[in-house]
């Protein structure tokens, strides 16, 4: 994301901050970033009528920048995932893919701003383009949890970190892992016939040599092995698929004579046994302890990290464990939290005070100490903690929850008796 613009009052929060998306995991920050009843003002194509004097009418496109009051934003990653049973294109194998954008976003709202050819409070839709720019007013003031998803989104050198291929016997999942997505990009499935007999055997043999071959046609298009923000190229599968399809791969690069392949290859590559062959077993493979050592840097590994280290403590040491938001929050009241897990699903709520009730929150957590980790719903983490209510906490000590509901209890009882010996004696 390239910063175009930026004014904040720091008195209120007021202002406006005018990006430029320049890839999906940008468009995924904008989707995060917008709220309802904010002001966006972007390029759009607006088809326009013209009345003739003679009474025919003529339709032409218009392109224009419009300004609108948000009342509903549409984020899509589909279209990624292409899923084939063969590979027909033909790449030269000395090329890098040329990642194309998948994602999408769509901004609907009221016109505010007077146009000649939009009357003031007519609904459009902006699409969201790359490298167009977008300027956005936040309604209620930008806070400190939008405010450094800006800073997050502007640091230069970010994209895909780990390219992953998760792969079984006939089927093959293509995934890009960046800070904040996790894309899959191309599915593979092809059948392959039990080698029961000779002829049996025969017929596998031929089945898993084409599969090989679309797995490294495939790999070619859609994991950007020569970038060099790739950190790690993964191979992953329940048995021993993962050592025949790097095996493979490497000695057809070295047939080919693909220098750049062979040597990313061999630099960047983790092999990790996964239970199964789906996208989802990519959560093992973050916790696995070739990937933790290469990645311990990097966002999302944070993130299973962190989400892994919580399963256990609720396993071992329930009362050092709490998930909820209310739990959550009486916990932080306490100045018990030590690490807060908090989806970013959280904060693209359509109630303000919401919002404003977890950016408190994590306010509070961070002036007393305690460590808060935001995590992306487009990862299996993230996905994970939006089962368990999106929020958690690991606490510095052990509180019973049972007890700190009792004493909230007591506190509410009290002062409601306060109150109302007040007002008694004002009586």
């Amino acid at each position: 994301m390239k910063l175009v613009g930026k004014y904040i009052d720091k008195r209120n929060g007021s202002g406006y901050v005018t990006l430029r998306p320049e890839d999906d995991e940008d468009i995924w920050h904008l989707y995060n970033l917008i709220q309802q009843d904010d002001l966006v003002k972007a390029p759009a194509v607006r088809r326009v009528q013209n009345v003739s004097a003679t009474g025919s009418t003529e339709s032409h496109r218009v392109k224009l920048n419009l300004k609108i009051q948000v009342s509903k934003v549409e984020y899509s990653s589909s279209g990624g995932a292409q899923s084939s049973s063969s590979d027909q294109a033909n790449q030269g194998s000395n090329s890098t893919p040329n990642m194309q954008s998948t994602a999408t976003l769509h901004i609907s709202g009221k016109v505010v701003s007077e146009n000649q050819y939009v009357r003031l409070g007519a609904f459009h839709t902006l699409d969201i383009e790359i490298n167009r720019d977008i300027r956005i007013e936040k309604s209620e003031g930008w806070d400190s949890v939008a405010l450094s998803r800006v800073e997050e989104s502007c640091v230069p050198g970010r994209g895909a970190e780990v390219g992953a291929v998760v792969c079984g016997e006939g089927s093959a999942a293509f995934c890009l892992l960046s800070q904040h997505l996790t894309l899959v990009t191309h599915r593979i499935s092809t059948p392959i016939p039990r080698k029961a007999s000779a002829s049996g055997s025969s017929q596998y043999e031929k089945a898993m040599a084409k599969f090989y071959s679309m797995v490294y046609d495939a790999f070619l298009r859609h994991i950007p092995f020569g970038n060099p923000s790739l950190r790690a190229i993964v191979f992953a599968s329940p048995g021993w698929v993962r050592e025949s399809v790097y095996t493979w791969m490497t000695n057809e690069a070295s047939r080919r004579g693909d220098k750049l392949l062979a040597r990313s290859l061999r630099e960047k590559t983790v092999k990790v046994h996964v239970s199964s062959p789906h996208v989802h077993s990519l959560m093992e493979v973050m916790k696995s302890p070739e990937i933790v050592a290469q990645l311990k840097e990097t966002k999302f590994a944070r993130e299973g990290i962190v989400l892994d280290k919580f399963f256990k403590m609720l396993a071992s040491d329930e009362m050092r464990a709490w998930y909820g938001p209310d739990h959550v929050c009486l916990a932080a009241d306490r100045g018990a939290v030590g690490t807060l897990l908090i989806s970013d699903e959280l904060f693209r709520s359509s109630d303000p005070k919401t919002r404003k009730k977890y950016v408190s929150l994590v306010e509070g957590v961070q002036r007393k100490g305690g460590e808060v980790v935001i995590f992306s719903s487009m990862h299996e983490s993230g996905q994970q903690l939006n089962q368990l209510t999106g929020i958690a906490a690991i606490l510095t000590f052990p509180l019973d929850v049972e007890v700190v509901e009792a004493e909230e209890r007591e506190a509410a009882e009290e002062a409601e008796k306060n109150k109302e010996g007040s007002e008694g004696k004002a009586g």
